[in-house]
């Protein structure tokens, strides 16, 4: 991937992740007051779990970008380089399929 697309790409999951952050802090915020119930029906409905998937797949990504810059700026072996990259990429894609599976199978 060359240099232009990857910071573009970082900076339309940065664009992307704002206004999911903030729905999700204002969302725990407003959990806060509410009883279990409520809490439990916020949980399990479906807008939830769409946008919790997307903060948490585009966050990873935004994370691997993120880590494959500055992988490339501050490691000087290359061998290094490409098992660092390697396992960032292994991650930002185990990590968040494994909260996909627990999200829809609720374990």
């Amino acid at each position: 991937m060359n240099a232009t697309r990857k910071w573009i790409l970082h900076r339309v999951s940065a664009v992307i992740l704002v206004p999911l952050f903030a729905w999700f802090y204002f969302s725990l915020i407003s959990l806060s007051e509410k009883n279990y119930q409520e809490a439990i029906y916020f949980f399990e409905n479906t807008l939830f779990k769409i946008l919790i998937i997307a903060l948490f797949f585009i966050g990873f990504f935004h994370a691997k970008i993120s880590l494959n810059e500055i992988f490339e700026d501050y490691i000087h072996d290359q061998k290094i380089k490409d098992v660092a990259n390697l396992l960032a990429s292994i991650l930002s894609i185990v990590l968040p399929i494994t909260i996909l599976t627990l999200l829809i199978y609720k374990i």
